[in-house]
């Protein structure tokens, strides 16, 4: 089952002569969004138990509405939002939103994992880039919208998959070794076995549908299309500019409440 409501089509956004991919330079604003939403959130248990983590409240709001709020700030009119574990308290609660739209995707039958969960969505995301977005990523802007800046940037006839990167040193709950190193263009390079690269896959992403043609059925990773832009050498990031919190356990929650309270003091 998909859907609260009906898909709208966008035909200024899908008809081939006035896309943005046959338009050299032309800048993608994406107008539509997929917000991951049906991870078990096993590693933010007990809160879990009874509740999916995209409604954990983090500094007075639910992660979900957090990322909602993001959106919204970047014209987002639609947002395919895709659910599994306790589903309906997730389709209840974004029930009456209307910035963006929240569509559901219904996965509670199957676990499809963060790539085939946006197989399913495609349908309903239409053919133009569009955002990709973690629920429960979390990052505070700087002077403007990370999202904002996501779509200037975003260059079609080069990439086809555009992170945002966060900087390990400056992340508040982070202690991995990063994801990927960076060139000066932007050019992503995957972190080897063994080393520590400087920047973190913030959650949030800009991604041409294109990059999902010939995509496995079923179940499979959203690292999966990553490497095969890598490959392709149509992987970029770009930096985040603010600060970026990993919200991945209980105990990270205090942590991240504190940054956005110095945030607004």
């Amino acid at each position: 089952m998909i859907g609260l409501t009906q898909r709208i089509a966008h035909p200024s956004l899908e008809s081939p002569p006035e896309s943005a991919e046959s338009i050299p330079n032309m800048p993608v604003k994406p107008t539509k969004a997929m917000v991951l939403a049906a991870g078990l959130g096993l590693r933010m248990r007990p809160l879990t138990e009874h509740m999916p983590k995209p409604l954990v409240p983090v500094a007075g709001r639910p992660l979900l509405d957090h990322a909602l709020d993001k959106l919204a700030d970047a014209d987002v009119t639609e947002a395919v939002v895709n659910v599994h574990y306790l589903p309906d308290q997730i389709i209840d609660h974004v029930a009456e939103r209307s910035q963006p739209r929240v569509i559901i995707s219904d996965e509670r039958d199957a676990v499809l994992g963060t790539g085939g969960g946006v197989v399913k969505a495609l349908p309903l995301l239409g053919n133009a880039p569009f955002f990709h977005v973690n629920s429960d990523t979390l990052w505070i802007d700087g002077v403007r919208s990370n999202l904002a800046r996501l779509a200037e940037t975003f260059d079609p006839a080069r990439m086809d998959i555009l992170l945002l990167m966060a900087p390990t040193a400056s992340s508040i709950g982070y202690s991995g070794s990063g994801d990927y190193a960076m060139l000066p263009d932007g050019a992503l390079r995957k972190r080897r076995e063994n080393q520590v690269v400087p920047f973190v896959y913030a959650g949030a992403a800009i991604i041409s549908p294109a990059i999902f043609a010939d995509a496995p059925a079923g179940a499979f990773s959203l690292t999966r299309m990553f490497d095969r832009a890598n490959e392709q050498e149509r992987l970029f990031g770009l930096r985040l500019d603010g600060v970026w919190m990993h919200v991945g356990t209980p105990d990270a929650i205090g942590a991240a409440e504190d940054a956005f309270l110095e945030s607004v003091a």
